[in-house]
């Protein structure tokens, strides 16, 4: 179960990473988070810790660092200029737990609005406290001094056209506000600001049993939500270290890469309406709301599945599940067919996908973009062959790869994925073993009901269960899968009892829009659109 950790003061964050980033190949910062031990059972050290989660160059490694902050200052070095990807982490934590990062060119909040006061992730917030944002905020703070380091003169201001592109625009998710600076037809300088669909997992997770959590994970990437279902059930079963059955196992690929499918889906069609082309739209719908059918069949719900649960699933296969789920497969081969045949050879979409909104390998991995974006820039990562997990590596499916990085190979990649995701869902449904779909294991798993009706044992289970939660050993733990649009992890810090003491969540697309105003820039606006849709930002990922 456990991470490879290393505990360092404070004061040597900034080295031990810059070692572990130089010696040791760890080149991809996946997470930064910290933990307030305020109500912690047991003395720590000090108040708060910080968190910082690293993959090395093989994607086959992980290692958390972890530091006591000084309760006296809380002030720590920034690592920036190691990593492009924690700027926003760095945001975010400073946001959340007020821990300030020196050296940082940016420190304010990237979640909460400019006017929140406190930080709400603190154990000592009252959660009740609504704070609502009565000021508009122009972002001048950030677009100055950004056009300062690309040299523009104050001279030169006069002749810049500033602009909001969102939230209001379609592409941009109703919340995504992407403030630019306009040179003729290009941009010149863009600032982004996630907006405000805070929804506050990560705090309601305190406040739940690991059980109450999943319908929660549904809300996070809601174009996949098995994917998230499967993810965070995982990550809770790692720490109980317990193995579910096989059985069980299989299913969570079938609807983990029907999710997946559904997922490139929506992102294909969406980009294609962006670039004016409503044909394609109709054709890829078409197979995503059968398997909505389907999965309503399965779970009792459409589009927020909660599928998985501690130990197992919600349901086994409905009877005539693989004669449907046969027929979803061949209309999502034609549909791709179909999508194809208008696109590949057709010059308006080569003309706009080729050559724009490329994303350089190098510059990706700083970023932290994982998944599909990293992919079609030419690095095969991909956790379910770098660090299979429910025997993935006994399947036979190829990681798909892009060598140029823009929108044209994003496209691709995902159409690509998909028929390999077809590949692994046919041999896991030729493959699919008997027997159970829940752990036999009564702290975990809910009795029988003619048990808790016909037995004392069975009743007093329920209840247990129920009221109390699963109770996971004390400690930390970060575990992963490959979501819909890249690494999906969940740092779990665990008190002993029945709910999490913090859930941490690493979205993926919280560090692809972190990454995109770098991507944007130099480019067209037009363009900046069509390379956000390719990029699959998903509102309900980036502040939880």
């Amino acid at each position: 179960m456990h991470n490879r950790e290393i505990i360092v003061s404070s004061d040597k964050i900034k080295s031990t990473i810059e070692n572990l980033k130089n010696k040791e190949d760890f080149n991809l910062l996946l997470d930064i988070t910290a933990i307030d031990y305020l109500k912690f059972p047991d003395v720590t050290p000090s108040r708060f810790a910080l968190i910082y989660v690293l993959r090395d160059r093989t994607f086959k490694k992980e290692v958390i660092v972890k530091s006591y902050v000084d309760d006296h200052n809380l002030i720590v070095d920034s690592i920036t200029d190691l990593y492009y990807a924690a700027d926003w982490a760095e945001r975010e934590v400073y946001d959340q737990y007020g821990i300030k990062f020196r050296g940082h060119k940016n420190l304010k909040r990237v979640l909460n609005h400019h006017q929140f006061v406190g930080h709400p992730l603190r154990k000592d917030y009252p959660i009740t406290k609504g704070q609502i944002c009565t000021e508009t905020h122009d972002l001048m703070d950030e677009m100055t001094p950004l056009l300062k380091s690309y040299g523009v003169t104050d001279e030169d201001m006069e002749e810049i056209m500033l602009l909001n592109v969102g939230p209001a625009h379609p592409a941009t998710h109703g919340t995504i506000r992407n403030f630019v600076a306009m040179e003729g037809e290009s941009i010149l300088a863009c600032v982004t600001e996630i907006g405000y669909l805070h929804r506050g997992f990560e705090k309601s997770c305190e406040n739940h049993t690991y059980n109450q959590i999943i319908p929660y994970t549904d809300r996070l990437n809601y174009c996949s939500a098995i994917l998230n279902n499967i993810g965070y059930s995982k990550a809770v079963e790692d720490m109980l270290q317990i193995e579910i059955t096989p059985r069980a196992k299989m299913i969570r690929i079938v609807t983990g890469e029907l999710s997946r499918i559904i997922d490139h889906l929506v992102c294909n069609a969406a980009n294609m309406v962006d670039l004016g082309g409503l044909t394609n739209f109709w054709y890829l719908f078409g197979p995503r709301d059968l398997t909505y059918d389907l999965f309503a069949k399965l779970t009792g719900a459409r589009l927020t599945n909660s599928y998985t649960k501690i130990g197992g699933l919600q349901h086994d296969l409905y009877q005539g599940f693989e004669e449907d789920l046969e027929a979803i497969l061949i209309n999502t081969e034609e549909a791709i067919d179909k999508a194809l045949s208008l696109i590949a050879h057709n010059k308006i979409f080569l003309d706009r996908t080729q050559d724009v909104g490329i994303i350089k390998a190098d510059f990706a991995i700083n970023a932290g973009i994982t998944g599909p974006n990293l992919r079609a820039a030419g690095v095969a990562f991909d956790l379910r062959k770098d660090k299979p997990y429910y025997g993935y590596d006994n399947f036979d499916f190829d990681v798909v790869v892009g060598s140029h990085g823009d929108v044209y190979d994003r496209v691709m990649c995902r159409f690509e994925e998909m028929i390999q995701s077809i590949r692994i869902i046919r041999q896991a449904m030729k493959n699919m073993p008997s027997g159970p779909i829940n752990v036999d294991h009564q702290g975990i798993v809910l009795p029988a009901k003619k048990d808790v009706y016909t037995n004392i044992e069975g009743l007093m289970n329920q209840f247990k269960v129920t009221f109390e939660g699963i109770k996971v050993p004390q400690g930390e733990y970060y575990s992963s899968t490959e979501g819909g649009n890249g690494e999906l992890g969940f740092h779990i810090t665990s008190d002993g009892s029945g709910t999490p003491y913090k859930v941490k969540c690493r979205p993926p697309c919280f560090y692809s829009l972190a990454a995109f105003p770098r991507i944007a820039e130099k480019g067209m606006l037009a363009d900046a659109v069509i390379t956000m849709a390719s990029m699959n930002f998903i509102a309900g990922e980036f502040d939880r």
